[in-house]
């Protein structure tokens, strides 16, 4: 006996069949058939406050995962609200599917309700985006939407539902459902002969370096470049910080950088965060080797790098299946001299000596002591994971943290700011048995405040210390470096007491003004099993900057 199944149960049961397990949304009516298709496909709805909330913890699944995060909204203004933090999900080369109602087909072209190209708007910020024409082709349209998402450089899609095709019956509806095999990805490997050849270059190499992007930030990824770096003697550096080689994690590593000879961009594009691979940051006799999934990606490159003999030699491959395809390569020989290698991690653990005498004062602590005891509880904690989210004060605790926590997340190269609080509640429903700190200025912490309902609601406890310097603090730096203090303008806050606003909202949080204060005060929070804010007041100073040659401690600013 055949069954019939609207449109929408095609949509849901395809995306559990591809693996789906929590779909981030905030309700509308245009999406309540997919909602109510939920129930039977055991889905679980994380239902949020604001939607560009709900994007972001998609993000954050699919960089903590490894698989699509699902987020779902309803047509126009609330897929308005959504696409702004795919920029963030592409920069970070996450995988997302963003599922959007739409005004009905057949209604298009005549002002439909709250109709849009949503399509035409999301496309800028995902690798792709189309709007669903039939109802029997729903399963095929997630399972095109997976596929896309996971393969390559990772990433952002966006499909919009007209809701009658969402509500349509089909006849026979269950051949419909896309199966997880049709969701899969087909990795592009890097064949054993061209590995082989890699590997001879760089064992040739005086000084070489492999430098990894976003897609190879946690998990297996992170098992993998870490091994790489194992067999082989070469140093692996990851980067994800829109910071670039400023990034305060990588220490005094621009130092080392222009001393390398040859470089292999491991799925690292060759774009702003390595200043393009020109000189001064790279010797201009510096060769690079590419592997990168993106043929676009290669072509960019031969442009900017601004003399294309420098790129020796570049391929498509994914970065995952490259990274093992070289460690089969390498297994074969011994590693190459410790010297080299010595070096680069001695540049990227640098910190200046002259912090030891950098003081917090009663009410106005320093970002350092607040990395310092951030540090502390990463280090107390089991298997944490630590998000940061931008802003001058996380900074100084990225540079006091590195990679000490199990998984790691910032605002990756997009540079917004704001998502973290999404982050971290994402984090916490993604993997419920690690503790999740957060660090956050508090003009990126006002973003997405009211989460915390979400978070108290969903049983998803976290720890964020909000770095509270009533400013926005980095574009105020910018300010007095380039205009000076007297032109400084439109950058000043309120000594919000934010702590107060998360215990109203059922969470647990704490006023912290002395350094001294701090590690007690986190503990609690931790220990409190809720969504928490601890609430530093901290000085308005500079993010760290790294010089092994010239060090100046940062200083209070006005």
């Amino acid at each position: 006996m055949t069954h019939s199944l609207r449109g929408a149960d095609i949509l849901a049961r395809s995306l559990a069949a591809a693996g789906t397990r929590k779909v981030f949304s905030l309700s509308g009516n245009h999406i309540m058939p997919i909602f109510d298709a939920t129930i039977e496909a055991k889905l679980d709805i994380v239902h949020v406050r604001h939607e560009g909330a709900a994007t972001h913890m998609a993000d954050a699944w699919g960089r903590l995962t490894g698989e699509p995060g699902v987020c779902l909204f309803t047509g126009g203004p609330g897929h308005a609200n959504a696409v702004g933090p795919l920029v963030t999900a592409l920069g970070a080369e996450s995988p997302v599917v963003m599922l959007s109602g739409h005004a009905p087909l057949g209604q298009l072209g005549f002002d439909a309700f709250q109709e849009l190209r949503q399509a035409e708007m999301a496309a800028p910020a995902t690798k792709a985006s189309w709007t669903a024409q039939t109802s029997h082709g729903l399963g095929a349209d997630i399972a095109r939407a997976m596929r896309i998402a996971k393969s390559g450089r990772p990433g952002p899609v966006h499909v919009s539902i007209p809701t009658d095709i969402m509500e349509a019956l089909v006849d026979d509806g269950e051949r419909f459902i896309a199966g997880r095999d049709a969701c899969r990805s087909v990795p592009n490997a890097l064949s054993a002969e061209i590995a082989e050849s890699i590997v001879a270059q760089l064992r040739k190499a005086r000084r070489p370096l492999v430098l990894t992007g976003p897609m190879m930030g946690n998990g297996d990824a992170r098992a993998l470049r870490e091994k790489l770096a194992q067999v082989s003697g070469v140093p692996v550096l990851y980067m994800e910080s829109p910071r670039g080689v400023a990034d305060p994690t990588l220490g005094a590593i621009a130092e080392v950088l222009a001393q390398a000879d040859l470089v292999l961009m491991l799925g690292k594009k060759l774009d702003f965060t390595v200043r393009f691979g020109q000189a001064p940051l790279f010797d201009a006799t510096c060769r690079f080797i590419q592997i990168d999934p993106d043929a676009a990606a290669l072509d960019r490159a031969r442009v900017a790098i601004g003399d294309a003999s420098r790129i020796v030699f570049a391929t498509l491959a994914d970065a995952m299946p490259a990274a093992h395809a070289l460690i089969t390569a390498w297994s074969a020989g011994k590693p190459v001299s410790g010297a080299w290698a010595d070096e680069v991690a001695a540049a990227q653990a640098f910190r200046p000596q002259e912090w030891g005498s950098i003081a917090s004062h009663d009410g106005a602590i320093h970002g350092l002591h607040v990395g310092q005891a951030v540090r502390g509880l990463i280090d107390r904690l089991p298997a944490p994971i630590y998000v940061s989210d931008g802003g001058e004060c996380s900074q100084w605790s990225q540079a006091c943290v590195g990679e000490r926590a199990a998984m790691r997340m910032t605002n990756g190269p997009g540079g917004a700011i704001g998502g973290g609080v999404a982050f971290a509640i994402a984090a916490a429903v993604a993997q419920p048995r690690s503790p999740v700190v957060l660090t956050i200025g508090d003009g990126s912490f006002g973003y997405h405040m009211a989460e915390y309902e979400t978070a108290v609601r969903c049983k998803a406890p976290f720890v964020a210390i909000v770095g509270n310097d009533s400013c926005w603090n980095a574009e105020h730096q910018i300010q007095l470096r380039v205009y000076g203090a007297e032109r400084a303008i439109g950058c000043e806050m309120l000594a919000t007491r934010y702590d107060q606003v998360v215990a109203a909202l059922g969470g647990h949080g704490e006023l912290v003004t002395r350094a001294a204060d701090l590690p007690a005060a986190l503990d609690r929070a931790i220990q409190s099993g809720k969504p928490a804010c601890v609430n530093v007041m901290v000085q308005r100073v500079a993010a760290p900057t790294f010089s092994r040659r010239a060090i100046q401690p940062s200083v209070s600013g006005a």
